[in-house]
C-alpha cells in the first residue's frame, strides 16, 4: 500500500471483506522475502503481491530451464538461460501498484534475512531450511517453507515463540436477541431463536432493560445449555429483567508457540491433515521429503522418472529414518510414487500449495486467521493411471524423459502420450473472472487444448472493473472496461502461443442455446464452471447431464472454497438448487419490525429499486403499451393500486397532486417530503397502531424480543445523515427526469427552507400486518371499498392524461455499487442508517453497507488459486479416463483455519422403472430420422419404445405441453411427425438450431414412478 493507514478500497474491495481494514493496515507495514522463482515461488509471489503487503523481494540465483516453463507462468522460451527472478520482475511488479517489488539475484544469507518480517523458502535444501530456520526463529522473523515434487506438496510454518492471533477464524461475531434472563446463580439467558454460541466463548450485553447491570459488565464467559439458552455469571444481585437485550460474541486473541524447523521435524504431532483418509501416507511423506533431500545431497540430482533403482534407494533412506520415527504404518507405495514423479513440476500442485503458502504469509503479516501448526503435506497421486499393470509398457523411463519443450516438467510425471492427449482435449469454460482466470492460466501451462485438434472455448459476458484487479491476475488497469473473456484469452495466448482458444461474451442460458447447441456439446470432452451464482450452475449442470459430459465446478467465499467433479454415470451431478428461501427476510420484518442492520439495508435497497427503477420502468411501459393498465389489473387489486399510483404520480405535476418535477428545486422538495414520510410519519403511524405499552393477547409486551420499539426522527439540516439522504434522493429523482442536480449542500439547504412539508395525523383506519401470513390472508380476501374506489379513480386519471403534452421518457436507474460518484451507495447508506436510528439499531459504515446491500461475495486470491489448482487435478483424472469413483475427490477447504475436507464424490441416485434400475444420467436416445429416412411419427415413437425397451407409453410431455395421453383419442396425432405434434401442441415453431427434443414419458409398466429417464429425441 502506498502509505501506512491508506487503503485503496476500490482496488482491494472484495479482499477487505475477507481481512478487514485493521489486518490490511498491518499487512501494509510488512516486507516479505520469497526465495526461489520456479513455479511455486512465482505463484506465492503473485498471491502475496495481490494481497497488498508493503514490499516483496524475489530471490533466485538460478537460470530459467525448459522444466520451469510448465509451471512458471511469467517465464517464456525467450527467458531460457536468464535469471528467473530478473525475468519475472516486470510482470510481478505490474500486478499491484501499491506493492514495491524488487529482485535479489545473490544467495540468501543472514544479512538479507534481517531486512524482512516474513521469509518464504521454496526450492531450498533441508540444510538451508534448518540453518535459516534457526536464525529466523532466534530473530523473530516468521518463516514459511514450501515445496512441491511432482504430485506431492509440503508446507511448514514457524512464527516464533509468542505469536498473537487476533482473530482465529474471521467469522462475523455471533449475536442473539434475548427473550429472558433469570435472576439466579448462575443466571440463565434464553433466546427467541438459536443463539449459535459455542461453549466457553465470551459475550457482552447491550440494550437489556431492567437488568441493566449486564450492559456495563466486562465480557462474560458462557456455558451452553441448549441451542436456545446459556448460563452466565451470578445475576442474583441484579435488577429484575424486563425485556430486550442482545448478546454478542467477543473475539478473543490467543498466543501460539512454534518450534524451530529442526525440532519440528521430529514432532509428528505437528502434522495437519489435508485428507483424513491418508494419515499414514502423509506421515510417510514427512519422512520421504527428508529422504529426498538426502538423495539430492548424495546424488546431486533428483530421482529419475520411473527409475526402479532410484526408487529403491529412496525407500531404503526412508526406512532408515523410520527406524527412529517408528511410524505405525510406513506407506512404501507412496515413497516409490514420490521417487517416480519427483522431477515433475505441475502447475495445479503449485497453484494449490502456493495458495496455501501465500495465505500463511498473510496470517504472519496481519495476525488474522489461525496459522498452520506446523507441517502440512498434500498429494494427488490418484492422478496417475489407475491400472499401472495394463500400462506398464508405456511407463518406461524413455517415455518420461525431457523433450526440450515447455511441458517437460509435466511429461516427467505423466509421460509424453498423456501430454499429447491433453493437447487434443476440447473444453468449454464458463466464466473468466477470478477462478476462470486461474483456470485459464493452468490450462495454458499444462497444454490443455494446445495440440492438434484441441480447443478451449471460454465465455463471460462481464467487462473488467477495477475491483477485479486484486484477484483476477490476468487483468491490468489498462484493461478496465474491456471484456473479461477477450483479455483473458489474449493473456493466456501470450503464456502459451500454442493455445487454441476462442472467447465469447454470451450469457449461458436458454437464449444462447443457438450457440451452445447439441452439436457444440457433442464435440466437447468436458465442461468447467467458474460461475458466481447457483442458478447458472444448475442450468449448466443440466446441459452436461443432457449431453453426458463431465463437469468440473468450483467456487469461493472469502477464505472458503469448494470443488466438485461430476462424471457421467459414475457420480451424482450438481443437481437442482437446494438453497430455497430459508434465508429470506420476512416482508413484515422489513416493513415494520427490523432488528438487524441487514434488515434496514435490504429495506433501503428495496426502496431504491422501487423509486428509481421499477416505477420509471412502469411509466415507460404505460406510455408505449396501450394494454398496460388492463394487464396490471390482472395481477391483483393490491399490486395494481401500488403500480398505477406510482405511474400516475410520476406523470402528474405537483399542482395536480402528483410528483413530477419541473425544476431541480422540485426534486429537493420531493426528497425532503419522502424523508418525512419514511422516518417520521410512517413511524408515527406504526406507534399509533401499536403503542409502546401495547401488550399481546397473552398479556406479554408487544414490543419485545425481535420487535424493537421505534421512535420518529425530526429532520435537522445540520445532521450529516439527514442531508446525505436528501442530497442523494434528490439527485437520483432528478436523473430519472433528466434534471441536473448538485452536491452543493449550501444551495440545497436554501432550497429546503422553501419546502412546505405537509402535516401528518395518524389514522385509525390503517392496518399494519404483524406477520406475512396475515398479509397473504388479507390479499386473498381482496381490497376494501376505499381501495377499489381509488383504483377506479386512478384508471380515470390515467385515461385523461394527455401523453402528447408529456412527450417524455423516464430514465430508470440500475443499481451500481462500485461507482462512488453516482449517488447509489450514498442513498443506500443514508436510508438504511436513518431507519436503523428509528429502531436503535447500530449503524453500518459505507464499507459494510456496500457488502450487504450490494450482495458482494468476499474474495481473496489465495483461495481462488487453491481452488483452481484442485479443479485441474481432477481434470487430469478426467483426461486419464479414470473409472473408479475412489480416484476422484470433491473438496471443501477453509484456509482461515487450515480445514480440508476431501471426500469421494457421491454416486448417482438410482430409481427403478419396470423392474430396471436407472440413474439421472440415463435416457432413451431416439434418432428421429434413422438411416436418412423421413422423420418418425408419434405412433412410430410409441412403437419404438415398445420394441426396444418393452415399455408401453401412456403419456408424453414436452415441457408442460401434453403431446400424448393414452386416455384420449389421438388418432390424427399418431400419424403426424413428432416435431409436427410439438409445433401443434406448443403453438410455436421449433428453433432451427434445436437438434434434440427432451420428452418425458410415463409407462403402463410403472405409471406411478416419480422419476423416469427422458426420451432424448434427435431431430437431425
Amino acid at each position: 500500500m502506498s502509505e501506512i493507514g491508506e487503503i485503496d478500497e476500490g482496488f482491494y474491495s472484495r479482499q477487505l471483506y475477507v481481512l478487514g481494514h485493521e489486518a490490511m493496515r498491518r499487512m501494509g507495514t510488512a516486507s516479505v522475502l520469497i526465495a526461489g522463482m520456479r513455479g511455486l515461488g512465482v505463484e506465492i509471489a503473485k498471491n502475496v503481491i495481490l494481497s497488498g503487503v508493503k514490499s516483496v523481494t524475489i530471490q533466485d540465483e538460478g537460470l530459467a530451464l525448459w522444466t520451469d516453463l510448465c509451471s512458471q507462468f511469467f517465464l517464456s522460451e525467450s527467458h531460457l538461460g536468464q535469471n528467473r527472478a530478473t525475468s519475472s520482475l516486470a510482470q510481478l511488479s505490474a500486478l499491484n501498484p501499491h506493492v514495491r517489488v524488487s529482485v535479489h539475484t545473490g544467495p540468501v544469507d543472514e544479512n538479507l534475512l534481517l531486512q524482512f518480517q516474513v521469509v518464504v523458502l521454496t526450492d531450498s535444501s533441508l540444510d538451508d531450511q534448518k540453518c535459516f530456520g534457526d536464525y529466523c526463529h532466534l530473530h523473530g522473523i516468521k518463516l514459511i517453507v514450501a515445496d512441491t515434487k511432482g504430485l506431492c506438496g509440503q508446507l511448514f510454518c514457524d512464527f516464533g515463540e509468542a505469536f498473537e492471533v487476533l482473530d482465529s477464524d474471521g467469522e462475523t461475531p455471533v449475536s442473539a436477541m434475548i427473550d429472558y434472563i433469570t435472576k439466579a446463580n448462575p443466571g440463565v439467558v434464553t433466546c427467541d431463536q438459536e443463539h449459535g454460541f459455542e461453549h466457553g466463548c465470551k459475550v457482552f450485553f447491550s440494550e437489556v432493560h431492567g437488568m441493566t447491570e449486564l450492559n456495563s459488565i466486562s465480557p462474560v464467559e458462557i456455558k451452553v445449555i441448549s441451542p436456545y439458552s446459556f448460563s452466565i455469571a451470578d445475576t442474583s444481585g441484579f435488577s429484575e429483567y424486563k425485556r430486550g437485550g442482545i448478546a454478542t460474541e467477543v473475539k478473543q486473541p490467543c498466543m501460539l508457540n512454534f518450534k524451530p524447523l529442526d525440532e519440528a521435524l521430529l514432532d509428528h504431532q505437528l502434522l495437519a491433515m489435508t485428507d483424513f483418509g491418508k494419515t499414514a501416507r502423509h506421515q510417510t511423506l514427512h519422512l520421504a521429503f527428508q529422504a529426498l533431500h538426502s538423495f539430492v545431497k548424495k546424488e546431486r540430482r533428483l530421482p529419475k522418472p520411473r527409475s526402479q533403482s532410484d526408487a529403491e534407494v529412496l525407500l531404503e533412506m526412508v526406512r532408515e529414518l523410520n527406524a527412529a520415527a517408528q511410524l505405525e504404518q510406513l506407506d512404501e507405495a507412496v515413497v516409490r510414487s514420490l521417487s517416480y514423479t519427483a522431477q515433475g513440476d505441475l502447475a495445479p500442485i503449485s497453484a494449490f500449495i502456493g495458495g496455501l503458502a501465500a495465505q500463511e504469509v498473510i496470517k504472519a503479516c496481519s495476525g488474522k486467521f489461525m496459522p498452520l501448526q506446523q507441517w502440512l503435506y498434500f498429494d494427488a497421486l490418484e492422478c496417475l493411471p489407475e491400472d499401472v499393470d495394463e500400462e506398464e509398457d508405456q511407463l518406461t523411463e524413455e517415455s518420461f524423459s525431457p523433450r526440450g519443450t515447455k511441458y517437460d516438467g509435466q511429461i516427467a510425471v505423466f509421460g509424453s502420450t498423456f501430454q499429447e492427449r491433453l493437447g487434443r482435449q476440447k473444453y468449454f469454460l464458463v466464466g473468466a473472472g477470478a477462478i476462470g482466470s486461474e483456470l485459464l492460466k493452468n490450462f495454458a501451462l499444462i497444454g490443455l487444448g494446445a495440440g492438434e485438434g484441441g480447443h478451449i472455448t471460454v465465455t463471460d459476458m462481464d467487462s473488467i472493473e477495477r475491483s477485479n484487479l486484486h484477484r483476477q491476475f490476468l487483468f491490468r488497469s489498462q484493461d478496465i472496461g474491456k471484456q473479461k473473456s477477450e483479455v483473458a484469452a489474449r493473456a493466456v495466448r501470450a503464456m502459451n502461443p500454442q493455445m487454441n482458444i476462442t472467447a465469447h461474451q454470451n450469457r449461458l442460458d436458454p437464449d444462447s442455446e443457438q450457440v451452445y447447441s447439441y452439436g457444440f456439446f457433442l464435440g466437447l470432452d468436458g465442461v468447467v464452471a467458474a460461475l458466481d451464482n447457483v442458478e447458472a450452475r444448475v442450468y449448466l449442470d443440466g446441459r452436461c447431464v443432457q449431453h453426458q459430459k463431465p463437469l468440473l465446478e468450483g467456487g469461493t467465499l472469502g477464505s472458503k472454497g469448494h470443488t466438485l467433479v461430476v462424471v457421467p454415470h459414475l457420480t451424482e451431478s450438481y443437481g437442482p438448487d437446494k438453497s430455497g428461501s430459508k434465508n429470506a427476510i420476512p416482508l413484515c420484518t422489513l416493513k415494520n419490525f427490523p432488528h438487524r442492520i441487514e434488515h434496514t439495508l435490504q429495506w433501503a435497497r428495496d426502496h431504491f429499486e422501487g423509486l428509481f427503477k421499477q416505477t420509471p420502468e412502469n411509466v415507460n411501459l404505460y406510455m408505449r403499451d396501450a394494454g398496460f393498465v388492463e394487464r396490471t389489473l390482472g395481477h391483483g387489486e393490491a399490486e395494481a393500486l401500488d403500480v398505477l399510483e406510482g405511474v400516475w404520480s410520476s406523470l402528474e405535476g405537483a399542482g395536480a397532486g402528483g410528483k413530477r418535477p419541473a425544476y431541480w428545486e422540485d426534486c429537493v422538495a420531493w426528497a425532503r417530503c419522502k424523508w418525512e414520510t419514511l422516518y417520521n410519519n410512517d413511524i408515527q403511524q406504526l406507534l399509533h397502531c401499536f403503542p409502546p405499552e401495547q401488550v399481546t393477547s397473552s398479556g406479554l409486551p408487544f414490543w419485545s424480543g425481535s420487535k424493537r420499539c421505534p421512535h420518529p426522527l425530526t429532520f435537522d439540516p445540520n445532521n450529516t445523515t439527514h442531508m446525505d439522504y436528501v442530497v442523494a434522493a434528490a439527485n437520483l429523482f432528478g436523473q430519472i427526469y433528466g434534471i441536473n442536480g448538485t452536491r452543493d449542500c449550501a444551495s440545497i439547504r436554501q432550497a429546503l427552507e422553501r419546502v412546505q412539508v405537509p402535516s401528518f395525523i395518524p389514522k385509525s383506519s390503517v392496518k399494519i400486518y404483524v406477520t406475512d401470513k396475515e398479509m397473504e390472508d388479507d390479499k386473498e380476501k381482496g381490497s376494501d371499498d376505499a381501495s377499489k374506489a381509488r383504483l377506479e379513480e386512478l384508471k380515470e386519471k390515467l385515461a385523461s392524461l394527455s401523453l402528447n403534452n408529456l412527450a417524455m421518457q423516464l430514465h430508470p436507474i440500475d443499481f451500481e455499487k462500485d461507482d462512488d460518484n453516482n449517488f447509489h451507495m450514498d442513498y443506500i447508506v443514508a436510508a438504511s442508517n436513518l431507519r436503523a436510528e428509528n429502531y436503535d439499531i447500530p449503524a453500518a459504515d459505507r464499507h459494510q453497507s456496500k457488502r450487504i446491500a450490494g450482495r458482494i461475495i468476499p474474495a481473496i486470491a489465495t483461495t481462488t488459486a487453491a481452488v483452481a489448482g484442485m479443479m485441474c487435478l481432477e481434470l487430469y483424472k478426467l483426461v486419464q479416463g479414470h473409472k473408479k469413483i475412489s480416484s476422484y475427490r470433491s473438496a471443501y477447504i477453509n484456509l482461515a483455519v487450515q480445514l480440508f475436507v476431501l471426500s469421494q464424490p457421491c454416486r448417482p441416485q438410482h430409481f427403478t422403472v419396470a423392474g430396471k434400475e436407472y440413474t439421472p444420467w440415463d435416457d432413451f436416445l431416439v434418432e428421429g430420422r434413422r438411416g436418412g429416412q423421413q422423420e418418425m411419427t408419434l405412433g412410430d415413437l410409441l412403437q419404438y419404445m415398445k420394441d426396444k425397451y418393452s415399455l408401453e407409453v401412456t403419456c408424453l410431455f414436452y415441457g408442460t405441453a401434453l403431446l400424448y395421453d393414452a386416455g384420449y383419442d389421438h388418432k390424427e396425432r399418431l400419424k403426424q411427425s413428432v416435431s409436427d405434434v410439438v409445433r401443434l401442441v406448443t403453438k410455436a415453431e421449433i428453433p432451427q438450431h434445436k437438434q434434440m427434443l427432451e420428452i418425458f414419458p410415463s409407462f403402463v409398466e410403472d405409471e406411478d414412478c416419480e422419476k423416469v429417464p427422458p426420451i432424448r429425441y434427435l431431430l437431425w
